[in-house]
């Protein structure tokens, strides 16, 4: 106890610095606890275990598409229930500005397996019976101000039309919502019937399948099967979970695990030289005290034992705070990347690793301070003071 009263004065005598340095540590491990957690959604193996959707793609690139006709075949697997397919369709709706997804499905298919989204029936049917249909997320068309019945003209990027032009006019027919990911109404579905005939290029083919499992225990079964049929072929596909495939379309854009470390890297290593630096500045504030209590009995080592603690107190409990932080904070953003993450979450393992690493961190930048205040000579200090 006699110990900690000394440790806990030395951090009390300049509050504000304490106070400022605490900070910058609690921000580090907040930093430390939201980038790991996305950093280790990209890095999980594939589980296909809980997951009773498969995405079927081509193998080698995701703008590449493949056969529709693929479709009755992957049907034919006795554990499929359902398959449909989806387009990335691009284009732009009045302004550049204005970007949301828009995705070409076959539309009964697509809503029977798609359960979440919820529909009054009358507006399913509409969109399943009309060829031009265009359904749009709650959110958006609030957006929007768009109502049933509009017409929603899209200037396509991607997909002309077989007569030369990329005005594409769809009518809106239905407004789903998604109560548990609201993040999931921010885009619009086509039917594809309309699409399909109309378009000039890649025709006959489609982006990607969805395929629904009966039993969502079968997974990597169905997932080996399907890729084992379109083997040797001239279009090859590669089969994952929703989940997987989400993170792997978010992946397009660099190696997100790769920049999330980085990130970490340059930010710890600040937080070593202002911890360091702190640390040294105080020592050299405390000369005088630090001589007296060598002066009073007190050995060297046990000296720098206790600077050594000031750092590890400072250094795990600006860790504590950050990772709490990270705790409460991740429920809220992961709503907005579940898209891309799907049902990723603050893990065990990084709580113990930013332990570990506050722990090496207040190692780190006081061993140099702790040596410097065990080396101090006594009769020198008291003199210099």
């Amino acid at each position: 106890m006699k110990y900690w009263t000394i440790v806990f004065a030395a951090l009390n005598k300049k509050r504000w610095r304490t106070f400022l340095t605490l900070m910058s540590i609690t921000v580090a491990f907040l930093l430390f606890g939201l980038l790991r957690s996305v950093a280790v959604a990209f890095t999980d193996d594939i589980n296909f275990s809980g997951d009773d959707r498969l995405v079927v793609s081509s193998k080698y690139s995701i703008i590449d598409t493949i056969p529709i006709g693929y479709m009755q075949r992957i049907q034919s697997i006795e554990e499929v229930e359902i398959v449909a397919h989806t387009d990335w369709f691009g284009g732009t709706y009045k302004d550049r500005r204005n970007f949301f997804p828009k995705w070409p499905v076959p539309a009964k298919e697509f809503l029977d397996i798609y359960t979440e989204y919820k529909i009054p029936e009358d507006q399913r049917n509409a969109f399943i019976g009309n060829r031009a249909g265009l359904i749009a997320g709650k959110r958006l068309a609030e957006k929007f101000n768009w109502k049933i019945g509009d017409k929603i003209p899209i200037i396509g990027d991607i997909y002309y039309k077989k007569d030369g032009t990329n005005l594409w006019e769809f009518d809106l027919v239905g407004i789903f919502s998604e109560p548990e990911n609201r993040a999931e109404e921010d885009q619009v579905f086509i039917n594809y019937a309309y699409f399909g005939e109309a378009k000039s290029r890649e025709v006959g083919k489609v982006g990607n399948f969805v395929v629904k499992l009966r039993d969502k225990n079968d997974g990597e079964k169905v997932a080996n099967q399907i890729d084992a049929m379109f083997a040797n072929s001239v279009d090859e596909t590669k089969t994952r979970t929703e989940e997987a495939d989400n993170k792997m379309f978010a992946s397009q854009v660099g190696d997100i695990g790769l920049i999330m470390n980085s990130i970490l890297a340059a930010v710890f290593f600040t937080i070593l030289l202002v911890t360091g630096n702190t640390m040294s500045q105080a020592i050299r504030e405390r000369t005088s005290e630090i001589a007296v209590l060598k002066a009073i009995g007190y050995r060297d080592m046990t000296v720098m034992v206790l600077v050594l603690f000031e750092a590890i107190v400072m250094c795990v409990l600006g860790a504590i705070l950050g990772l709490i932080l990270t705790a409460v904070l991740i429920p809220s953003i992961q709503v907005g990347l579940y898209a891309f993450f799907g049902d990723f979450g603050f893990k065990s393992s990084i709580i113990f690793t930013g332990l570990g690493l506050a722990f090496c961190t207040a190692l780190l930048s006081g061993f140099p301070p702790a040596v410097a205040a065990m080396r101090l000579n006594v009769v020198d200090a008291l003199r210099k003071d």
